[in-house]
């Protein structure tokens, strides 16, 4: 870093967390600054409150910057994580750090950290050979804060991740998902119902709004009720679905994935099984729409 200043993409996640201490304690906090980019409607309102708190009990800078709904273009072709951190966030902080550089949270667990190289495009990624075991030890070693939206016990995120088709109308699809998933954990947290996974997906197809209802475990019947209710009162919201067993879901998916089998396999158990409340199967169809991208969930089926 030499006498430069440096930029950690911030999540509040445990990734970054590790990250903006380590920072912090090799340069200082003169010369750290942590930047979030802020999704919008897709940001849920605690994890604002959780990086804020973050950045005030380290000493430690923030900036928030707005998505300019550059996430709602990447999301139009289908659901791409990858490319929405790649394309936006990664390129908004750079944006922002100029020509300084920015650290990131990417480690051996996840793909954006198999690249193999530290440093690459002007990112930082000092974990990129760690761990996700190594990364918790050293966390709890360093006695680092880290809180939970409540969406889930491994990584959580924005809610467009929960749109599992392409958002083709921000004011219907994109609102669906968004208002679903807050008044989800909001019902849980109102009645102190901490979940190990916890999330609203929405699909279907581009004409209705499905939303399957992961809450893990279980919770009471009541509460179960509530959230039925408050879910089925949103217009955009077409049908909602507690998903309480096993269960078929049929996607489409584009050429590039329905004909490579490594790819099938991730979407299905990299993608979609870590997030819902009961194993799946997928019955796969190729799809004709030059737009999408990577994949849709047109349809469901219970076991």
């Amino acid at each position: 870093m030499k006498d430069g200043k440096l930029y950690v993409a911030f999540s509040g996640g445990k990734d970054s967390s590790l990250v903006a201490i380590l920072a912090k304690m090799a340069l200082g906090k003169e010369r750290v600054e942590l930047v979030t980019i802020d999704w919008g409607p897709y940001t849920y309102e605690k994890s604002r409150k959780i990086v804020r708190r973050f950045a005030e009990k380290y000493g430690l800078k923030h900036t928030f910057i707005p998505s300019n709904g550059l996430q709602e273009k990447v999301w139009r072709y289908g659901p791409s994580c990858n490319a929405c951190t790649r394309d936006v966030k990664t390129r908004l902080v750079k944006e922002y750090a100029k020509d300084c550089l920015v650290a990131s949270g990417a480690n051996a667990s996840d793909s954006w950290g198999k690249t193999g190289l530290k440093v690459f495009d002007g990112v930082y990624s000092p974990l990129y050979r760690v761990g996700k075991a190594e990364i918790n030890a050293m966390i709890d070693h360093l006695g680092i804060e880290v809180r939970k939206i409540g969406e889930s016990a491994g990584r959580e995120g924005c809610k467009l991740k929960h749109l599992l088709k392409m958002l083709i109308n921000p004011d219907y699809h994109g609102r669906a998902v968004s208002v679903a998933n807050e008044i989800l954990l909001n019902v849980l947290e109102k009645h102190g119902f901490t979940p190990e996974l916890a999330n609203v997906k929405i699909m279907g197809p581009l004409s209705r709004n499905i939303a399957l209802v992961n809450v893990k475990p279980l919770p009471l019947r009541e509460i179960v009720e509530e959230i039925v209710e408050k879910l089925s009162k949103e217009e955009v919201i077409d049908e909602v679905v507690i998903v309480d067993r096993p269960m078929k879901l049929f996607v489409l998916a584009n050429p590039a994935i329905y004909r490579n089998e490594e790819s099938r396999k991730w979407v299905k158990e990299g993608r979609l099984q870590p997030e819902f409340a009961f194993p799946i199967e997928v019955e796969w169809k190729e799809s004709r729409n030059n737009r999408l991208r990577t994949f849709q969930v047109i349809d469901f089926e219970k076991e």
